[in-house]
């Protein structure tokens, strides 16, 4: 009887069978190519094709229960998915094994292909892990990148502090030596570390003359370095990494988009509510204009004023910005009021809009510092500007 080499063996067929009487295990392989004898052509006749190796060696489990026999049949084939079912469809038509009657039923045709890839690929992945001395080139390449740029860390002033190139006018201030090349990894150059928690009088210096931003780990040791910098040197801008991660553990990604969500000083004091300290380095009216949080008392000429030129805007489907003196700053388009806040350098004190206020102009008007807004109607009077209707 001819054998398949299992390494052609395509698919295995499972079938169970069950007997009436005591039967062996010849009887069970003698009734499968007896009974299926003619049923489907000369082509795929049983005996012929294990003569060819398309099918293999049947197996035959089988257990004796009382005057019934019950079992298992394994029939390995190397014939295609059509050819491999009518051969399953044609076992179940047998009827009888030897002299009892008998039932067979197919249980499931197994890829025997797809668990030999399963297992090469786990080989695969075993023999990977092993393989010694092997670097994939973009490894290499980046190896080459972090050498040529930590190579490039420079110390500055007697304090040694590791930096990058700290020529330009931004500066990025961080706690040590591992966050400094960390960034310069993420090709960040214009940054330098302080050497611990205690602010370097170099970096006091430097804050005179540059725009500092300090970029602190996100934990409770990084919010104390920021009320330790900021009180001994003018920081412009704030950084924290994500909570619970330090600077020196961020990947480049993570370092390039925290860098697009730093704050200036003051918003992120006020968000935290602790004292501002304004930068030396500015001048008494920067600093005046920045503070300056009293309201403007309107006189009735003032209201007379504000009234004719809400009046003669009517229609007209403008906004006009006013100084605290009621001068008028420049005149925009209604629609356009909140880019115009945004993008205006002189900021307004007060607002005069031929239209209805809605959130979001409150909003934009509270964030320059407006203290007076005139128009028909508001759709929300949650906000510390004085609304006027005139």
């Amino acid at each position: 009887m001819a054998k398949v080499s299992p390494v052609s063996i395509k698919y295995m067929i499972h079938a169970d069978f069950i007997a009436e009487g005591a039967l062996e295990k010849p009887d069970v392989i003698g009734a499968i190519f007896g009974q299926t004898e003619g049923l489907l052509g000369a082509e795929l006749e049983m005996r012929e094709l294990q003569k060819e190796g398309k099918i293999g060696r049947i197996e035959v489990d089988l257990e004796r229960n009382d005057k019934k026999t019950t079992g298992r049949i394994k029939i390995p084939t190397a014939l295609d998915q059509s050819e491999t079912t009518l051969i399953a469809a044609a076992i179940e038509t047998i009827e009888r094994i030897g002299p009892s009657d008998a039932q067979i039923e197919v249980q499931k045709i197994e890829d025997v292909r797809g668990s030999k890839r399963d297992y090469i690929i786990e080989r695969a992945k075993k023999l990977m892990m092993g393989i010694e001395g092997s670097t994939d080139s973009r490894e290499i390449s980046n190896q080459i990148k972090d050498s040529s740029r930590i190579s490039g860390i420079k110390e500055y002033g007697d304090e040694k502090l590791p930096c990058g190139d700290i020529s330009g006018e931004e500066l990025i201030v961080v706690e040590g030596r591992a966050d400094v090349i960390n960034l310069i990894r993420a090709g960040v150059n214009n940054v330098i570390g302080m050497n611990g928690t205690k602010l370097p009088d170099a970096i006091k210096k430097l804050s005179k003359e540059k725009t500092l931003t300090l970029f602190v780990d996100g934990d409770r040791g990084g919010k104390l370095i920021i009320q330790n910098v900021t009180d001994n040197a003018d920081i412009d801008y704030i950084l924290v990494a994500p909570d619970g991660k330090e600077v020196e553990e961020l990947a480049s990604k993570e370092i390039l988009m925290n860098l697009r969500k730093k704050i200036p000083i003051r918003d992120y004091f006020s968000r935290n509510n602790f004292q501002i300290r304004v930068p030396e380095r500015e001048t008494r009216k920067e600093v005046e204009k920045e503070i300056e949080t009293g309201e403007i008392e309107l006189s009735d000429e003032d209201k007379e004023k504000l009234k004719k030129i809400s009046h003669e805007n009517e229609g007209s489907g403008k906004a006009i910005l006013l100084d605290k003196n009621l001068n008028e700053i420049k005149n925009v388009s209604a629609r356009s009021l909140n880019n115009a806040l945004r993008r205006t350098d002189k900021k307004p004190s007060i607002i005069v809009i031929d239209g209805t206020i809605t959130s979001g102009i409150i909003e934009s008007a509270e964030e320059v510092g407006c203290k007076i807004i005139v128009a028909k109607n508001f759709a929300t009077t949650n906000t510390k500007i004085k609304l006027l209707s005139l």
